[in-house]
């Protein structure tokens, strides 16, 4: 009996530890079972309806980034609000819909800006979302602004509201527009690296960082003509919501540090001083002071309100009717192959503006522009694209946003018609090329290349070696005849001369105001304009005509559920590839590495670009007043 114990026991522990891997597994698969099934719900099935009641507040609440289009991965997305995270983006059209809507909505009693969590969000953009609030508030609804403390690009919206709201420890931070880069030569000196520049263009300066170690001259007087209109538009809108005297918001920047010692540190205080607040209160009391207009909601400790993406949600109407305007953006450097997060994929545009050529029920395009540019073999398969919907017969109006340059300008060129903001910054038009060789850096570690070649150009890609004669002069010559090209796109779809377009080219960056004056774009206008346009020069009726977005195909990616399973059975351990991939995306990746041998390897035989260096900056830093992180105001 004693030698069959330890057996029985044996077996005892076995099945239980059997019942408890089966159990373990099980509920792993369930698990990723209710994922699977909740993601196919949340972006196939029908959403459970949504109710607006009477006499509520719309909270307008932009976060992250404003964008164009969402492009992030939907899988990412749905994973991000089961967790309870904040959006990355905010689509623009999706702030300007719903205030459009709630302007006529009679259940909408007002408007409250909540601008904590806006990032990054373009001059043209800003000015599009303050001329949905004029719209809204001469609907004859107030619109109240909040936030902790303001960022420039957050003032910039909460200064057309009727009523500026901010906490009494917050802050105003006004600090203009401003080009700084780093320059590279003094490292690449060290390195040993050698960067061979060829640029058309005398202004195309997104080579200077690697060519010296200071801003051009040439480059100094343009980026500070096109910074100096957006900073004027900045402070004059400012002014014009706040009523007050445009030098007055220049002197708040230039006068802050004495105004902030006069007050002891109080930069609430100097803020109401300068009559860009209203009144400084608390979260509790802005509650409060909304609540005596709509009501409380007891069960949330708020005012009674409706976020503007559900509201939206509840106002959107679904099918396909004629008569409509196409919508296809181009938003992020411009690229070969589909598009992706920060990229306009030249496939995936291209098919978008083939849908349009080809589906009857749209008669008009509007191609909306947001776009610094990038490879020029993308950028044409793009502009061949836009001919192709003219020759279906439909007209074609470029809405240029916060930037419409290098590529970005190269695609609007067959439009009839161009609308551009004041503040967009295009033009740009140059072409460059960087090939960087390391065989001096290799020298230093004594690393030595040598070899044979059939032909003179046989390993002449390679970067351990000296840049070979004969691939220079083809460098120069390409980069040389796609400029050449660019300058006759301009000037057939301008019906312009040739010279007079290279006089206004040369890689030189323009604001809208001025670029209208130079004949690049057609009108002063925004997205709305546009669609007017559109409309009218394909007969229909510009008040009635029914706008349709073509957007990429959002398809939900299922790959994660492998790793989702791995990650449960090997529990604290972290893979560090899929961390790297998620943190740096395989473009950037790929910076080190010749960009002209990556562009080759991707299939871009050209590898020349149409690119600017051109995003303004501002916000260098955030309020000190820490934004607000419940989901509801």
């Amino acid at each position: 009996m004693a030698s069959n114990s330890p057996s029985l026991l044996r077996r005892f522990f076995s099945a239980i530890w059997m019942v408890f891997t089966f159990l373990y597994r099980s509920i792993i698969i369930l698990l990723v079972l209710a994922i699977g099934v909740g993601l196919w719900i949340g972006y196939s099935g029908e959403q459970p309806g949504i109710t607006v009641e009477d006499n509520v507040a719309l909270v307008w609440r932009p976060v992250g980034n404003v964008v164009e289009q969402s492009d992030r991965d939907p899988t990412e997305e749905y994973i991000d609000n089961l967790a309870g995270e904040a959006p990355t983006q905010t689509v623009l059209r999706d702030l300007i819909d719903s205030l459009d809507k709630a302007a006529d909505d009679s259940r909408i009693r007002l408007a409250v800006l909540w601008l904590d969590s806006l990032g990054y969000a373009g001059p043209a953009q800003l000015k599009e979302m303050k001329a949905a609030i004029e719209r809204f508030k001469a609907s004859g609804k107030r619109v109240v602004a909040y936030a902790g403390g303001y960022t420039q690009r957050a003032y910039y919206l909460a200064a057309q509201a009727d009523e500026v709201l901010m906490d009494p420890m917050g802050l105003i931070l006004l600090e203009g527009y401003s080009v700084y880069n780093n320059y590279f030569p003094g490292l690449l000196d060290k390195l040993g690296v050698k960067m061979h520049i060829f640029q058309a263009g005398d202004y195309k300066t997104a080579v200077e960082p690697f060519a010296r170690s200071d801003m051009s001259p040439e480059a100094r007087e343009a980026n500070l003509d096109w910074l100096s209109t957006l900073w004027d538009g900045y402070t004059q809108d400012v002014a014009a919501g706040r009523q007050l005297e445009q030098a007055a918001v220049a002197e708040y920047v230039d006068e802050f540090v004495p105004r902030l010692q006069a007050a002891q540190g109080n930069s609430a205080q100097v803020a109401a001083e300068a009559n860009l607040v209203d009144e400084l209160l608390s979260l509790e009391a802005v509650r409060e002071k909304i609540a005596a207009v709509v009501g409380m909601d007891d069960d949330n400790y708020s005012f009674r309100q409706i976020n503007f993406r559900r509201y939206l949600r509840s106002q959107r109407a679904l099918g396909k009717r004629d008569g409509q305007v196409g919508v296809v953006t181009v938003q992020g450097t411009i690229a070969q192959g589909e598009s992706a997060e920060g990229y306009a994929g030249a496939d995936t545009v291209v098919d978008l503006l083939d849908d349009v050529a080809e589906d009857d029920g749209i008669e008009a395009l509007v191609l909306r522009v947001n776009s610094p540019g990038g490879g020029i073999y993308a950028s044409e398969q793009m502009r061949r694209a836009v001919i192709r919907v003219k020759q279906a017969g439909k007209p074609v109006v470029v809405s240029m946003s916060t930037l419409a340059a290098s590529g970005g300008y190269w695609i609007s060129t067959p439009a009839d018609e161009i609308f551009a903001h004041d503040t967009t910054i295009t033009g740009s038009i140059g072409v460059f090329g960087l090939f960087p060789t390391f065989e001096n850096t290799l020298d230093k570690i004594g690393v030595t290349t040598d070899g044979v070649g059939t032909t003179a150009l046989a390993g002449a890609f390679r970067s351990d070696r000296p840049l070979a004669e004969p691939l220079e002069t083809a460098i120069n010559l390409i980069i040389k005849h796609d400029y050449e090209l660019f300058l006759g796109h301009v000037a057939d779809g301008r019906e312009m001369e040739i010279a007079d377009v290279d006089a206004i080219a040369q890689g030189r960056v323009w604001s809208g105001l001025d670029a209208l004056d130079n004949g690049l774009v057609d009108q002063l206008g925004g997205f709305r304009e546009a669609v007017h346009s559109a409309a009218t020069r394909a007969g229909l009726d510009p008040d009635t005509a029914k706008v349709r977005y073509l957007t990429p195909p959002r398809d939900i990616n299922f790959g994660f559920l492998g790793r989702f399973i791995l990650a449960l059975q090997q529990a604290g351990q972290i893979d560090l590839s899929a961390v790297l991939s998620r943190v740096l995306p395989g473009d950037q990746q790929a910076f080190d590495k010749n960009p002209w041998v990556t562009a080759i390897e991707r299939g871009d035989t050209r590898a020349s670009y149409a690119h600017c260096l051109c995003v303004p900056a501002a916000d260098a830093a955030p309020p000190h007043a820490s934004p607000v992180r419940s989901a509801r105001l």
